[in-house]
């Protein structure tokens, strides 16, 4: 029950002990719904296109060739956390632009 909303108290939906709430039957917002593909995807960029670090600087670039020659970085690591934040990504967007339903 909502305390503070007496004449509708079926109209909000709280969480976290109604640290958050939400009102029955509302959708994602269209700026979120752009804004998880733009940012997953950009976080997934910057693993991939970053995971043998910034090689192409110009005053520190030899010494992460350096550091990448005696750690042996193996990329497969790398890719297997790329995949995995691609599919989360995709399970994301897809949550967020699926018809809404209430339960």
């Amino acid at each position: 029950m909502n305390d503070q909303n007496p004449k509708h108290p079926e109209e909000l939906k709280e969480y976290a002990d109604g640290w958050m709430t939400e009102k029955k039957g509302t959708d994602v917002p269209g700026f979120l719904k752009l804004a998880f593909p733009v940012i997953g995807l950009g976080a997934t960029a910057y693993i991939f296109l970053q995971m043998y670090g910034d090689t192409g600087h110009a005053t520190r670039g030899s010494l992460v060739q350096k550091f990448n020659e005696v750690s042996k970085t193996n990329p497969a690591l790398v890719y297997t956390v790329t995949v995995l934040a691609l599919v989360y990504v995709v399970v994301l967007v897809a949550f967020a632009i699926r018809k809404f339903h209430e339960d």
